[in-house]
């Protein structure tokens, strides 16, 4: 084996936090950049481990080639024996918004109601989801084009002005919409080896790219983000939740193992009526250091490497 890691990223920036821990410790490892990039089946694998970090959002970059070629490359080495974290089956989930329904929907865990389609007529015609309801692409990621829409012709009069809205996919999926309480925003769980890592809240401020990396969202506001997001009146805010309840962290554990990953973060809210409705899962986990500290005292990239290291090993 030419290296005993190899890490598959397309984000410029996302991977630096993790690259410069498996420096620290010293791990041999190369990374395989999904931008510009070729591999040949039979010549697979050369690394004694493999950690996908690939996004779903990396079309809005111009990377639409990356996914696919991703899913590719990791079909070939998990045909050959090759270990694979966060797989082609969890990178398949964490593409399709329609999926991660169905699953939510078989464990029995509260979601929104959802509609995939590929004709917005057909759409309007079954959805019963009510007004106003939100647009997103089936391939999400970092809140990539996604719309609140208060009626039917604000659908229509989208979809007819921005056709490009459809890409990359030709899918798009109309959810139900939750309002939730400003001050306490959403939660996302980070997982690590099927184990909560630390929780945390995310106040929107009326954006929709709640990426937690702090190359997109800085504590200051300032950072740089290749992903559009919607204007909002200050800088998304990100805190450690340890009073996370613990029904939420079994419900969220149990949708990570059934979805193969092993490494990432699931996201709920809290709807009026005092629900938990889970509504995404995420197979590439930018973790955030300050909240990791916060929760825990810990350096989040320390303890990837730390499962990492174990998996080589192993």
């Amino acid at each position: 084996m030419a290296h005993d890691l190899v890490v598959i990223y397309e984000h410029p920036e996302w991977q630096k936090p993790l690259f410069s821990a498996l420096a620290r410790r010293g791990v041999d490892y190369a990374t395989f950049d999904l931008k510009r990039a070729a591999f040949d089946p039979g010549a697979v694998p050369g690394a004694r481990l493999y950690f996908n970090q690939a996004s779903p959002s990396a079309y809005v970059r111009g990377n639409t080639r990356a996914v696919p070629l991703c899913l590719s490359l990791m079909r070939s080495l998990e045909l050959s024996g090759a270990r694979v974290l966060n797989g082609s089956r969890a990178f398949a989930l964490e593409l399709s918004k329609s999926a991660q329904c169905a699953l939510m929907k078989k464990l029995g865990i509260a979601h929104p109601r959802s509609l995939a389609f590929n004709d917005a007529d057909t759409a309007l015609g079954q959805w019963t989801g009510g007004w106003p309801a939100l647009l997103k692409p089936e391939q999400g990621g970092s809140g990539a084009r996604m719309f609140l829409l208060n009626d039917p012709g604000e659908l229509q009069k989208l979809l007819r002005e921005q056709p490009f809205l459809w890409l990359p996919d030709n899918l798009l999926l109309l959810q139900e919409y939750f309002p939730v309480d400003p001050a306490n925003g959403i939660v996302r769980l980070e997982f690590l080896r099927g184990r909560l890592l630390y929780a945390m809240r995310v106040i929107s401020n009326g954006a929709f790219n709640l990426c937690p990396s702090e190359v997109c969202n800085p504590a200051s506001g300032e950072g740089h983000c290749e992903v559009p997001a919607m204007k909002a009146s200050k800088p998304v805010e990100f805190y450690a939740y340890p009073d996370v309840p613990a029904g939420a962290v079994e419900q969220a554990s149990e949708l990570f193992a059934a979805g193969g990953l092993d490494v990432g973060g699931i996201e709920y809210l809290e709807a009026p009526d005092g629900r938990l409705v889970f509504y995404d899962i995420n197979a590439n986990s930018n973790l955030r250091a300050p909240v990791a500290q916060d929760f825990g005292g810990f350096d989040p990239f320390d303890r990837v490497v730390d499962y990492l290291v174990s998996e080589i090993e192993r």
